[in-house]
């Protein structure tokens, strides 16, 4: 049993943002179960750095768009910890294709993961902290997609904009259980994976980036960590951009 403590949910958690997200939370008292789907070695780094902390961690290999995969972890969650005060909707993947040539079976996956994953675990978790009775709050991951079209991610933009709008009508619905629901919409973020995109990551994305640099994972974490808390309790259905302001410029013709 929790007792006093406070219990969060972060999928995707044992790499890049995740990871981050996962320490973020204990650092500031929280004990974490999260989810991963492949990585073992770098889900028990975690669980060994969350335990040199002084907080109570669960790793759970399962996958987020599936829904006995997703049940097994709740049941595990809930031998665990109880109901769970916070979710991070953090699991995600990517394809690089355009329209013309986008597989389907990578349209599927990318769906099922990013947006069906979102579905499946805010309901599973929303559930359980309406029969408590104890409110909550959830926090899902966007991305600058949210916003704008991405040539060559039209299954990544489409699963993210469906993340935004589910954000949305799952704090309509789940408001009068005390439960808030909120987005964060990273910008430009360096990570291992986004440093694979592109030779010289920061110097392709910092110059058009108004505060003049990429964003990094703490950034995000503290974001999600804010929207976590007390201090952001009358915040529901919205989308924070973190982006150093990349997103809110308008494409401008060169005098």
């Amino acid at each position: 049993m929790k007792g006093l403590s406070k219990t969060a949910v972060v999928t995707g958690g044992n790499d890049g943002l995740g990871r981050e997200m996962v320490l973020s939370l204990v650092r500031r008292g929280w004990d974490v179960a999260f989810n991963y789907l492949t990585g073992a070695d770098r889900a028990a780094s975690l669980v060994a750095e969350v335990e040199t902390l002084g907080r109570r961690v669960l790793a759970h290999q399962s996958d987020v768009g599936i829904k006995a995969d997703v049940d097994a972890f709740y049941s595990a969650v809930d031998e665990w910890g109880g109901t769970p005060d916070v979710l991070i909707n953090n699991a995600g993947v990517q394809t690089w294709s355009p329209l013309l040539d986008l597989a389907e079976e990578d349209w599927d996956r990318v769906i099922r993961t990013n947006l069906k994953g979102c579905f499946l675990h805010t309901q599973a978790a929303a559930r359980r902290m309406a029969a408590a009775g104890t409110g909550g709050a959830i926090v899902n991951l966007g991305s600058g997609c949210n916003l704008l079209a991405f040539p060559r991610l039209v299954d990544y933009t489409a699963s993210k904009g469906g993340i935004e709008q589910l954000t949305k009508v799952a704090a309509l619905e789940l408001g009068p259980h005390g439960i808030r629901v909120n987005c964060v919409a990273p910008g430009a973020i360096e990570t291992e994976r986004t440093r694979a995109e592109v030779d010289d990551y920061s110097g392709h994305w910092s110059p058009i980036t108004p505060l003049r640099r990429v964003g990094t994972v703490e950034d995000v974490a503290a974001a999600v960590a804010w929207l976590a808390g007390p201090e952001s309790a009358f915040v529901s259905g919205q989308t924070l951009l973190v982006d150093g302001g990349v997103f809110s410029q308008a494409v401008w013709p060169a005098y």
